[in-house]
Protein backbone atom coordinates (compact mmCIF):
# COMPACT_ATOMS: atom_id res chain seq x y z
CA UNK A 1 0.00 0.00 0.00
CA UNK A 2 1.35 3.51 -0.80
CA UNK A 3 -0.87 6.58 0.62
CA UNK A 4 -3.82 4.13 1.31
CA UNK A 5 -3.53 2.94 -2.35
CA UNK A 6 -2.88 0.05 -3.45
CA UNK A 7 0.42 -0.77 -5.76
CA UNK A 8 -1.61 -3.04 -7.78
CA UNK A 9 -4.04 -0.24 -8.37
CA UNK A 10 -1.31 1.99 -9.03
CA UNK A 11 0.26 0.00 -11.61
CA UNK A 12 -3.27 -0.49 -13.13
CA UNK A 13 -3.82 3.11 -13.24
CA UNK A 14 -0.71 3.87 -14.74
CA UNK A 15 -0.74 1.80 -17.68
CA UNK A 16 -4.05 3.27 -18.81
CA UNK A 17 -2.74 6.69 -18.18
CA UNK A 18 -0.20 5.58 -20.73
CA UNK A 19 -2.06 4.71 -23.13
CA UNK A 20 -4.65 7.24 -23.08
CA UNK A 21 -1.70 9.65 -23.01
CA UNK A 22 0.54 8.28 -25.64
CA UNK A 23 -1.25 6.69 -28.10
CA UNK A 24 -2.43 10.07 -29.02
CA UNK A 25 0.55 11.50 -28.91
CA UNK A 26 1.76 9.17 -31.85
CA UNK A 27 -0.95 9.63 -33.40
CA UNK A 28 -0.78 13.19 -33.17
CA UNK A 29 2.70 13.06 -34.36
CA UNK A 30 2.01 10.92 -37.37
CA UNK A 31 -1.05 13.46 -38.99
CA UNK A 32 1.06 16.73 -38.03
CA UNK A 33 4.50 15.59 -40.39
CA UNK A 34 2.46 16.16 -43.82
CA UNK A 35 0.25 18.62 -42.20
CA UNK A 36 3.83 20.48 -40.89
CA UNK A 37 5.30 19.48 -44.70
CA UNK A 38 2.15 21.14 -46.13
CA UNK A 39 2.66 24.54 -44.22
CA UNK A 40 6.24 24.25 -44.73
CA UNK A 41 6.04 23.10 -48.65
CA UNK A 42 3.22 26.16 -49.10
CA UNK A 43 3.58 29.42 -47.88
CA UNK A 44 0.23 30.79 -48.20
CA UNK A 45 -1.21 27.98 -46.57
CA UNK A 46 0.70 27.65 -42.95
CA UNK A 47 -0.96 30.83 -41.29
CA UNK A 48 -4.82 29.26 -41.52
CA UNK A 49 -3.20 26.19 -40.97
CA UNK A 50 -1.32 26.46 -37.88
CA UNK A 51 -3.54 29.59 -36.71
CA UNK A 52 -6.60 26.98 -37.19
CA UNK A 53 -4.79 23.95 -35.28
CA UNK A 54 -3.81 25.99 -32.91
CA UNK A 55 -7.48 26.99 -31.95
CA UNK A 56 -8.25 23.40 -30.80
CA UNK A 57 -5.74 23.82 -27.73
CA UNK A 58 -7.96 26.72 -26.69
CA UNK A 59 -10.71 24.29 -26.59
CA UNK A 60 -11.32 23.18 -22.58
CA UNK A 61 -10.48 19.70 -22.00
CA UNK A 62 -13.37 19.01 -19.85
CA UNK A 63 -16.34 20.32 -22.73
CA UNK A 64 -14.38 18.50 -25.93
CA UNK A 65 -14.70 15.25 -23.38
CA UNK A 66 -18.74 15.93 -22.76
CA UNK A 67 -19.08 17.05 -26.68
CA UNK A 68 -17.12 14.40 -28.45
CA UNK A 69 -19.95 11.26 -28.38
CA UNK A 70 -22.31 14.00 -29.75
CA UNK A 71 -20.03 14.96 -32.39
CA UNK A 72 -19.02 11.72 -32.86
CA UNK A 73 -22.41 9.91 -32.82
CA UNK A 74 -21.35 7.31 -29.49
CA UNK A 75 -23.35 9.34 -27.30
CA UNK A 76 -21.11 7.23 -24.59
CA UNK A 77 -18.16 8.61 -22.42
CA UNK A 78 -15.41 6.31 -22.98
CA UNK A 79 -12.05 6.04 -23.94
CA UNK A 80 -12.36 6.78 -27.65
CA UNK A 81 -13.54 10.49 -26.75
CA UNK A 82 -10.41 10.73 -24.32
CA UNK A 83 -8.38 9.17 -27.43
CA UNK A 84 -9.87 11.46 -29.97
CA UNK A 85 -9.16 14.72 -27.80
CA UNK A 86 -5.78 13.96 -26.82
CA UNK A 87 -5.01 13.47 -30.37
CA UNK A 88 -6.30 16.82 -31.00
CA UNK A 89 -4.82 18.19 -28.67
CA UNK A 90 -1.23 16.81 -29.52
CA UNK A 91 -2.07 18.19 -33.23
CA UNK A 92 -2.49 21.28 -32.56
CA UNK A 93 0.85 21.74 -30.67
CA UNK A 94 3.13 19.53 -32.88
CA UNK A 95 1.95 20.92 -36.43
CA UNK A 96 3.61 24.46 -35.73
CA UNK A 97 6.42 22.25 -33.94
CA UNK A 98 7.18 20.32 -37.48
CA UNK A 99 6.72 23.16 -39.81
CA UNK A 100 8.83 24.91 -37.86
CA UNK A 101 11.14 21.99 -37.63
CA UNK A 102 11.31 21.42 -41.60
CA UNK A 103 11.68 25.41 -42.13
CA UNK A 104 14.83 25.17 -39.82
CA UNK A 105 16.55 23.47 -42.42
CA UNK A 106 19.07 25.74 -43.95
CA UNK A 107 18.08 26.69 -47.72
CA UNK A 108 22.05 25.78 -48.75
CA UNK A 109 20.98 22.24 -47.82
CA UNK A 110 18.25 21.76 -49.43
CA UNK A 111 20.00 23.04 -52.81
CA UNK A 112 22.54 20.49 -52.47
CA UNK A 113 20.29 17.91 -51.67
CA UNK A 114 18.57 18.50 -54.99
CA UNK A 115 21.75 19.02 -56.82
CA UNK A 116 22.64 15.51 -55.95
CA UNK A 117 19.80 14.15 -57.59
CA UNK A 118 17.06 14.30 -54.83
CA UNK A 119 13.49 14.42 -55.64
CA UNK A 120 11.05 16.59 -53.02
CA UNK A 121 10.08 13.24 -51.31
CA UNK A 122 13.02 11.76 -50.71
CA UNK A 123 14.99 15.00 -49.80
CA UNK A 124 11.93 15.41 -47.55
CA UNK A 125 12.85 12.21 -45.49
CA UNK A 126 16.72 11.47 -45.82
CA UNK A 127 17.65 15.22 -45.37
CA UNK A 128 14.96 17.32 -44.27
CA UNK A 129 13.66 15.72 -41.30
CA UNK A 130 16.77 13.84 -39.73
CA UNK A 131 17.84 17.73 -39.89
CA UNK A 132 14.06 18.86 -38.30
CA UNK A 133 14.49 15.99 -35.63
CA UNK A 134 15.69 18.44 -32.41
CA UNK A 135 12.75 21.01 -33.24
CA UNK A 136 10.21 18.39 -33.66
CA UNK A 137 11.63 15.93 -30.52
CA UNK A 138 11.37 19.59 -28.73
CA UNK A 139 7.65 20.30 -29.11
CA UNK A 140 6.96 15.96 -28.55
CA UNK A 141 8.37 16.85 -25.05
CA UNK A 142 6.25 19.41 -24.47
CA UNK A 143 2.98 17.63 -26.24
CA UNK A 144 3.68 14.51 -23.92
CA UNK A 145 3.73 16.70 -20.80
CA UNK A 146 0.58 17.72 -21.49
CA UNK A 147 -1.03 15.18 -22.94
CA UNK A 148 0.00 13.44 -18.88
CA UNK A 149 -1.60 16.45 -17.45
CA UNK A 150 -5.08 17.19 -19.19
CA UNK A 151 -6.10 13.10 -19.34
CA UNK A 152 -6.31 13.15 -15.64
CA UNK A 153 -9.13 15.04 -16.43
CA UNK A 154 -10.68 12.40 -18.04
CA UNK A 155 -11.31 10.97 -14.48
CA UNK A 156 -13.97 13.41 -14.51
CA UNK A 157 -16.19 11.51 -16.70
CA UNK A 158 -15.68 8.59 -15.53
CA UNK A 159 -12.77 7.27 -17.38
CA UNK A 160 -10.03 5.44 -15.07
CA UNK A 161 -6.40 6.60 -15.00
CA UNK A 162 -4.58 8.34 -12.49
CA UNK A 163 -7.31 11.07 -12.72
CA UNK A 164 -9.05 8.71 -10.43
CA UNK A 165 -7.25 8.85 -7.35
CA UNK A 166 -7.82 12.89 -7.55
CA UNK A 167 -11.66 12.33 -7.13
CA UNK A 168 -11.48 9.44 -5.10
CA UNK A 169 -9.04 11.50 -2.47
CA UNK A 170 -11.09 14.68 -2.97
CA UNK A 171 -14.36 12.39 -2.31
CA UNK A 172 -13.22 10.63 0.81
CA UNK A 173 -11.24 14.24 2.34
CA UNK A 174 -7.82 12.04 2.00
CA UNK A 175 -4.84 13.66 0.67
CA UNK A 176 -3.22 9.79 0.42
CA UNK A 177 -4.44 9.27 -2.81
CA UNK A 178 -4.46 12.65 -4.36
CA UNK A 179 -0.45 12.87 -3.51
CA UNK A 180 0.28 9.49 -5.29
CA UNK A 181 -2.00 10.57 -8.34
CA UNK A 182 0.32 13.39 -8.31
CA UNK A 183 3.36 11.96 -7.86
CA UNK A 184 2.19 8.55 -10.53
CA UNK A 185 1.91 11.60 -12.77
CA UNK A 186 4.88 13.42 -12.00
CA UNK A 187 7.37 9.99 -12.85
CA UNK A 188 5.21 9.18 -15.96
CA UNK A 189 5.91 12.70 -17.37
CA UNK A 190 9.48 12.63 -16.51
CA UNK A 191 9.54 8.94 -17.87
CA UNK A 192 8.39 9.76 -20.99
CA UNK A 193 10.52 13.41 -21.36
CA UNK A 194 13.47 11.34 -20.39
CA UNK A 195 12.50 8.57 -23.40
CA UNK A 196 11.90 11.15 -26.00
CA UNK A 197 15.11 13.03 -25.04
CA UNK A 198 17.09 9.68 -25.52
CA UNK A 199 14.93 8.79 -28.81
CA UNK A 200 15.95 12.73 -30.25
CA UNK A 201 19.83 11.54 -29.09
CA UNK A 202 19.44 8.82 -30.70
CA UNK A 203 18.01 9.59 -33.86
CA UNK A 204 20.92 12.33 -34.48
CA UNK A 205 24.12 10.91 -33.76
CA UNK A 206 25.73 13.70 -35.66
CA UNK A 207 25.31 16.11 -32.96
CA UNK A 208 27.14 13.82 -30.26
CA UNK A 209 29.65 13.69 -32.90
CA UNK A 210 30.32 17.33 -33.38
CA UNK A 211 29.47 18.05 -29.28
CA UNK A 212 32.63 15.43 -28.63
Amino acid sequence: MIGGVAWSTVGDLLLRHLYLAGLPLLLGLVISLPLGWLATRYRWLAPPMIAGTGLLYTIPSLALFILLPLLLGTRVLDDANVLVAMTLYAIALLTRTVADGLGSVPVATRQAATAMGYGELRRTLVVDLPLAVPVITAGLRVAAVSNVSIVSVAALIGVSQLGQLFTEGFNRNDMGPILVGIGACVGLALVLDAGIALLSRVLTPWLRAGAA
